[in-house]
């Protein structure tokens, strides 16, 4: 009976340890067959494009791409756009450079369409510029499209607030400019290149070099093209991310002369300056003319204290006996006599 038992319970052992194994491979079986399941629908269609457009992305490389963080379909929408431009055939790109740009978080779709744009336009871009420019910042895309289609920025720029270019020539008349100025990109100085702002300020400053150089407005008028050639020969777009394909002058306006403006200002000034000493020398005059009366005042009150000495000049010659009464009546006579005399002269004076 023991026996028996035993064996019994041996063979329940043996097959609940069986049915355990069993159940454990069939659990691993269906999470196998789950995320295979998930991985055929989840990269199926992009395998299924990549195997027939021949950009040579196998499923593993499609699944180790979710596992670094880089999104399938842009690495596969970016090599199929390239592969099937011809593009690679110049310009090896393979899959790692993408994700290597895409994990660089840049924008690898709008690289290779810059790419291929430049491609068929016959404009030399590789893909380590391309990539530069775009971690850069710039828009390697519209760089492009300026590039094949020129772009035209106006001079200067309405959105500053100012209309017209200000300049005098020497004749001293005002002209007012406006000029439209064609760019288009230049790819291989556009890593730290000058923007449009650089291209506007140059092209305003030339003009109105080019228009105060001249001798008279009229030529101006007459010939707005030699201002633009003289502004193209200054060789404006120098480290700056553009081209310069052409420099016109929309509108030429007359304005103010500023030089008889200015010449009138001067003449006023000079006006005020000559006002202003001669207000300086008749105060000079008139001061000198009070220190003058002062002087005259002064002597006189000495002449006043002179006479009054006289009456104790004579007084004491009195008292010392040096002046007689006969003496002192002939000098009464004197000045009476004098004072007559001067009495007729004023009077003569004063008739004539």
């Amino acid at each position: 009976m023991l026996g028996d038992f035993a064996a019994d319970s041996g063979f329940l052992l043996a097959q609940n340890r069986t049915t355990g194994i069993v159940i454990g491979v069939t659990a691993v079986v269906v999470i196998f067959g789950l995320i295979l399941t998930y991985l055929l629908i989840r990269f199926f269609s992009l395998w299924i494009q990549c195997k027939l457009t021949g950009v040579g992305i196998g499923m593993f490389q499609l699944v180790t791409m979710s596992i670094r963080k880089v999104d399938p379909d842009v690495i596969v929408r970016a090599k199929i756009m390239a592969v099937q431009s011809g593009m690679t055939e110049i310009y090896p790109i393979t899959t790692r450079d993408l994700e290597a740009h895409y994990l660089s978080r840049g924008n690898v779709l709008n690289v290779i369409k810059a790419m291929v744009a430049a491609y068929r336009a016959k404009i030399e871009l590789s893909w380590q510029t391309a990539q530069a420019i775009d971690l850069a910042g710039r828009d390697l895309l519209e760089a492009v499209r300026t590039s094949v289609y020129p772009k035209i920025i106006d001079c200067p720029d309405p959105r500053k607030g100012s209309n017209t270019l200000d300049a005098v020539a020497q004749d001293g008349i005002q002209l007012k400019a406006r000029a439209r100025v064609t760019v288009r990109t230049n790819l291989q100085q556009l890593i730290g290149g000058a923007t449009e702002e650089t291209i506007i300020a140059r092209v305003g400053q030339g003009i109105v070099r080019a228009i105060g150089s001249t001798e008279n407005y009229k030529k101006v008028l007459e010939n707005p093209d030699r201002i633009s050639q003289t502004v193209l020969e200054l060789g404006l777009e120098a480290n700056t991310a553009f081209e310069i394909v052409s420099i016109d002058i929309a509108d030429i306006d007359v304005g103010e002369n500023v030089g008889a403006r200015l010449s009138a200002d001067q003449a006023e000034a000079d006006m005020r300056v000559a006002q202003a000493n001669a207000e300086q020398r008749r105060a000079e005059f008139t001061a000198r003319e009070q220190e003058m009366i002062a002087e005259v005042q002064a002597n006189r009150a000495e002449v006043v204290l002179a006479e009054a000495e006289v009456p104790k000049a004579v007084a004491e010659a009195f008292q010392n006996g040096a002046l007689g009464l006969l003496d002192y009546y002939e000098l009464k006579n004197v000045q009476a006599d004098t004072q007559m005399r001067s009495a007729i002269a004023g009077q003569s004076v004063t008739q004539r």
